[in-house]
């Protein structure tokens, strides 16, 4: 089987699937979508994503499945990257809420506004990298007594909090003060068959 991957090759969301897709040696073809100019809200594109968003899995003629976090438990399941004890399970899909609802919505939010948008005087700004920071606190308590999220190896609560982490920097997010995050970005990208956003430097 060969995944159709509909996405935005800088999208912190898109990339997710893009790296479960390359570590676990998944044929798949991409197509990118030109979501600053509308592509998202055809009536094409709604019939894969009728909530107009990407990224988009195409599993078959019949089937797609959006929403990063879904499309990344469904690729990996079988797989070391999803935990096959209850708790563990339970605790990656912790992590995964937690980027979902308290970091990706400051973290990418402002990466938007500045690489996206180009609004550096945006409003919205203060607030999404305080949130941002807040985000990232939490983390760094966590990492710094453990190498991974999840039951000392890594899996897709990795990449989910990866994605947007790595790039942090762009959202004007300064990671310097977070020795432990820092650490197990090293760790992450030392994973077999890694590859990095494209349009990041490795």
């Amino acid at each position: 089987m060969t995944y159709q991957v509909h996405g935005v090759s800088a999208s912190g969301n898109c990339y997710k699937v893009r790296l479960v897709l390359e570590q676990l040696g998944l044929p798949y073809v991409w197509h990118e979508v030109d979501m600053m100019n509308g592509a998202t809200r055809t009536d094409a594109f709604k019939k894969l994503n009728p909530n107009g968003k990407v990224p988009v899995l195409v599993i078959d003629d019949d089937t797609t499945l959006a929403e990063s976090g879904a499309i990344l438990a469904y690729l990996a399941d079988g797989s070391p990257l999803l935990p096959a004890d209850r708790l563990e399970r339970a605790q990656m899909l912790q992590w995964m809420f937690f980027e979902q609802y308290s970091h990706e919505p400051f973290v990418a939010v402002a990466r938007f506004i500045l690489q996206f948008l180009k609004q550096p005087d945006d409003a919205r700004l203060p607030d999404r990298i305080a949130g941002s920071y807040r985000a990232l606190d939490v983390m760094e308590r966590h990492l710094a007594t453990r190498a991974f999220f999840v039951g000392e190896r890594y899996t897709i609560a990795d990449i989910a909090l990866y994605a947007y982490t790595h790039v942090a920097d762009q959202a004007n997010v300064d990671l310097s003060r977070y020795p432990a995050i820092r650490a197990w970005l090293d760790r992450v990208r030392s994973q077999p068959r890694h590859v990095e956003m494209p349009g990041v430097a490795e």
